[in-house]
């Protein structure tokens, strides 16, 4: 009988241990949230043009344990980057193969694919004050925009700039163009417009910097020695120069989202319809409703955009200077590329095509329309390592589809004031950061306008102490840095990865508390009938 009970204690002991052994693993294997775990770390490199977003949309990510690296160092540099391997993707505004100063961008010898990643306008900046008051509400046509930048345009009474501004009393001051010193996407677009539009200024103004004509498109701005010029290093570099109180007369190129995070006004830009218009997301929208994309699958060249005709888009609400940038993605693990990587970099593209594309408005961008969100989602597909069952378009969250495939931000833009037609007036009311600033009409007529575009909704007014016009040595209203904006947006979890870890172990889980309950009286009813153990 004791021989008996002694079994059944050591049955009973050795049935625990295996159970507490058990779930020890299981807690091991949980250990933390499964998707947290799943993730490691990507890095990329490149577009300042883009940084706003990206920067934005890392923040975002991280509650879902996905941490991805970028330094803006500017798309030059991040396709350097990424062709050498150094990162694991970069962000431009153009693709491989731009021949620059007679050196060509060679295409990397690791497989590549080119995904777009978000919609912008390139904005002309600018700092300019009339009787110590900012000027918000500045006008500017094409060749009005190609002589200020090629240098035959040097002062701001010019009667071209006037011509653009008739309620304008416009002063005697130098103009002062800020340009980009370091290798840029943002100057390739700028140069892209300058070389398709105003060639015959453009090669002329590079012959003088000693380049050869034709100049074409350059992703490094020349500058003439001693021609007034100034350049500046980033996004942030030329927005920030131009902000300070002391550079007032200054203008420069850069992407519509700095202007407002600086609190600075932006010109608005003549287009083919006779309209001056900003880079509001529905201006961009509509804009590239005329932009080629390249649908060759097989072509190198997949995804990107030629956009002439975004240029000569006829449409009222047309900004001209739409663009959108590209991510260059990996499809193949080489250069340090595992599929872990793949796993994370796919997450965290899924979550920017879609949900991501719900900020594009209020960062200062536009959001990409459907048919670039489908091809931008194949492409991610190609990226080692990617959930592919994740990537599910029924699921994505993106402001411009409907029903129909109509551009939503593009069909419901509204469409430009009377005041902002070419004409004898022009809107008093500001723009870009200094939206709800107007500017009183110090010549001829002006009107606030009735139906201005929406856009984003940015609030900024930027007003500052102490600033002081350095002409007339009056103070200035409005200027300075306003900080980084960030709205909250609501978001969601990026897609189920399928069935991985936290499925099993649920399953295990429950194998091993069925086990707890049921072991033990199964154990004691077999020993019983044994030897009639009693207890």
């Amino acid at each position: 009988m004791m021989r008996q009970r002694f079994s059944f204690v050591k049955s009973r002991r050795g049935l625990t241990t295996f159970m507490t052994l058990g779930l020890s693993i299981l807690v091991m294997m949980i250990g933390s949230p499964a998707q947290a775990a799943s993730y490691v770390p990507v890095s990329g490199a490149g577009s300042t043009w883009s940084q706003v977003a990206l920067d934005q949309w890392r923040r975002n990510v991280v509650q879902y344990g996905i941490k991805v690296n970028y330094a803006g160092t500017g798309s030059s540099d991040g396709r350097n980057q990424f062709r050498n391997g150094t990162v694991d993707f970069a962000v431009s505004e153009i693709p491989y193969g731009l021949k620059d100063g007679g050196v060509v961008d060679s295409p990397p010898s690791r497989g590549y694919a080119y995904m777009p990643i978000v919609a912008g306008g390139t904005s002309f900046m600018y700092n300019l004050v009339i009787g110590g008051k900012r000027v918000t509400n500045l006008r500017l046509s094409g060749p009005t925009l190609a002589g200020i930048f090629t240098g035959n345009i040097k002062n701001w009474n010019d009667p071209k700039v006037a011509a653009d501004n008739p309620s304008l009393a416009l002063p005697a001051r130098k103009i002062v163009p800020v340009v980009r010193s370091d290798g840029s996407g943002t100057t390739a677009q700028f140069t892209t417009w300058l070389s398709s539009k105003y060639s015959s200024l453009w090669n002329a103004y590079c012959v003088k910097a000693g380049r050869n004509s034709p100049c074409g498109v350059t992703s490094n701005y020349p500058v003439v020695p001693g021609g007034g010029f100034t350049a500046q290093s980033g996004s942030l570099g030329v927005s920030g120069y131009v902000s300070q109180s002391a550079n007032v007369g200054t203008i420069t190129y850069v992407e519509y989202a700095y202007a407002l995070n600086t609190g600075f006004p932006v010109a608005k830009v003549l287009n083919k319809a006779g309209y001056y218009t900003e880079p509001t997301a529905s201006n961009v929208a509509v804009g590239l409703l005329g932009a080629t994309v390249n649908n060759d699958s097989k072509s190198s060249a997949y995804l990107t955009q030629q956009l002439g005709g975004v240029y000569n888009n006829s449409d009222k609400r047309t900004y001209p200077l739409s663009s959108y940038s590209y991510m260059v993605i990996p499809t193949r693990q080489e250069f340090g590329f595992s599929s872990d990587k793949g796993y994370t970099l796919g997450a965290f593209a899924y979550y920017f095509l879609c949900q991501g594309q719900q900020q594009a408005d209020v960062l200062g961008y536009s959001a990409l329309p459907i048919n670039l969100v489908k091809a931008g989602l194949e492409q991610v597909k190609k990226i080692p390592g990617v959930d592919v069952k994740s990537v599910n378009i029924a699921k994505c969250n993106n402001p411009t589809f409907s029903s129909t495939g109509a551009n939503l931000l593009a069909k419901n833009a509204p469409y430009p004031p009377a005041c902002d037609k070419q004409g004898a007036a022009q809107c008093t009311t500001g723009t870009g950061g200094q939206r709800n600033t107007s500017t009183a009409v110090t010549k001829g007529s002006g009107s606030t306008g009735t139906s201005s575009t929406t856009g984003s909704t940015t609030t900024d007014t930027a007003t500052t102490s102490g600033a002081v016009d350095p002409a007339g040595g009056t103070a200035v209203q409005g200027g300075g840095l306003t900080g980084e904006q960030s709205q909250a947006t609501a978001l969601t979890v990026p897609p189920s990865t399928g069935w991985g870890i936290e499925q099993t172990s649920v399953i295990v889980a429950g194998i091993f508390l069925l086990g707890l309950v049921i072991a033990p009286p199964l154990v004691a009813r077999r020993l019983r009938r044994r030897g009639g153990l009693t207890p």
